[in-house]
């Protein structure tokens, strides 16, 4: 099970960081990504994490704003959110897979429920 959270109101600029808290002790076993869908538009990926959390793999629109990290120990995957645009705003979802392939290829076997990030102009 996997629960999102962090989402809120943010002006253009600022920053959020999101939380992803699994259940399970095979946690570390598993790749875990971020996706996002904005309104009337489709699900896209954003970023994904190996298991060990030593490799990460971002989406070019975020990259050098966004960072993904794994803490195993404490089975939490985080997305922090640096220089938000307006073009950020949607819903997040954090996601897991022991594939690390599924979750870099959008279809990862285990889902949060959304948190809203709204960025303000």
């Amino acid at each position: 099970q996997l629960q999102a959270s962090g989402g809120g109101l943010v002006q253009a600029g600022g920053s959020l960081r999101l939380s992803c808290a699994a259940s399970g002790r095979t946690f570390r076993s598993y790749s875990a990504g971020w996706f996002r869908q904005a309104p009337g538009k489709d699900r896209e990926f954003v970023a994904a994490v190996t298991p060990s959390g030593g490799k990460t793999y971002l989406t070019e629109s975020v990259k050098g704003r966004f960072t993904i990290s794994k803490d195993n120990a404490k089975n939490m995957v985080y997305l922090q959110m640096n220089i938000l645009k307006p073009e950020d705003t949607a819903v997040y979802y954090c996601a897991a897979d022991p594939r690390y392939l599924s979750v870099a290829a959008g279809s990862p076997t285990f889902w949060g429920q959304g948190t809203q990030v709204t960025v303000s102009s």
